[in-house]
């Protein structure tokens, strides 16, 4: 499964990047996905609804419906 995470995590990547932001992928204990979010989005006010709407929206929609997704 942390394979397909991760796979979703690349395609995801440029959206962020275009804003000026990325993602890395920090480690996946259960259902529970580590990111962390680096450039524009460290730090931005709109970083959890980018997290909870997209991110973990994504990942639930292709990988697996238990999945949350935290920002260490």
């Amino acid at each position: 499964m942390e394979e397909k995470v991760k796979e979703i995590l690349s395609k995801i990547r440029p959206q962020l990047q275009a804003d000026g932001g990325d993602i890395e992928f920090v480690s996946m204990q259960d259902s529970e996905v580590k990111v962390k979010l680096k450039g524009a989005c460290h730090g931005c006010p709109g970083a959890q609804m980018t997290l909870k709407m997209g991110v973990e929206r994504a990942l639930k929609q292709h990988v697996d419906e238990s999945i949350t997704v935290v920002s260490v």
